[in-house]
């Protein structure tokens, strides 16, 4: 089945937009602040303490805590973030008629999906790193065909290298269209890579920190909804081309008369 891309864009903003959609937005948004503020945290707490007084007034959000603390918050809500990104999977990845409540199985065994989902979220960030390194386009034809490993992980309870492969089989025929969703996620990142540090160069640590977060969260929730409304499409068009395949009448079969 071919990838209708503005049905999966539409689709994906009403997700976003529903009771649910709203709740996971303020869920990521507070993953995001934690993230921003550990980060910070721990590199002003590993310096040393004459250039940690000098950084602190670039350092942004932070809290007085030592170094060590700030990488052990870091990594907590790492793990938080990847547990939360199985959330979103299954949350987003049910029918539209639904997404006015979670689903039965968003806690459904949260752990061993979650180490899943970081494992094979760090095999596939390397995979994209090596190949945007050689060249652009292998990085880019990467993360198009691994951008639906999350819900292959979180929603079919698949495997690592199962959901490696079952993105791979799933994307085949659409990279092109998904490669599309990647270059405008590049293309987010680059405007934020450039703002943020303006604003920091401006003496507005504190600002510059705040509107990454949100303008980060903003866009993410949506783009992951459309990504989940893509998956959807490619999932359920599979299966009707099966069904399709398994009720059609050999020829041979046919008796003569």
């Amino acid at each position: 089945m071919a990838l209708q891309l503005s049905h999966a864009v539409s689709d994906g903003i009403r997700r976003t937009v529903s009771r649910t959609g709203g709740i996971l937005f303020l869920g990521f948004l507070a993953i995001q602040f934690g993230l921003q503020i550990s980060a910070n945290s721990a590199v002003l707490g590993l310096l040393p303490p004459e250039a940690a007084e000098q950084f602190s007034q670039d350092a942004g959000l932070a809290l007085p805590i030592p170094g060590s603390a700030g990488v052990a918050l870091f990594v907590v809500i790492m793990i938080l973030s990847s547990t939360y990104l199985v959330i979103l999977s299954r949350t987003f990845a049910q029918p539209q008629s639904e997404m006015s409540r979670f689903p039965a199985t968003s806690m459904r065994r949260l752990g061993r999906t979650t180490v899943f989902a970081l494992v094979g979220g760090l095999i596939i960030t390397i995979s994209i790193m090596l190949g945007t390194v050689l060249l652009v386009l292998p990085g880019l034809f990467l993360a198009a065909s691994f951008l639906f490993f999350m819900f292959a992980v979180a929603v079919e309870d698949r495997g690592i290298i199962s959901s490696l492969k079952r993105s791979w089989g799933l994307t085949r025929g659409s990279r092109i269209k998904l490669g599309i969703l990647v270059i405008v996620t590049a293309l987010f990142g680059g405007v934020i890579g450039a703002v943020s540090p303006l604003l920091t160069l401006a003496g507005l640590s504190v600002a510059a920190d705040i509107v990454t977060v949100v303008f980060t969260t903003a866009f993410f929730v949506p783009y992951y909804a459309i990504i989940a409304s893509a998956y959807l499409q490619l999932r359920d068009g599979e299966g009707a081309s099966n069904r399709s395949t398994q009720n059609s009448v050999d020829a041979s079969e046919i008796p003569k008369l």
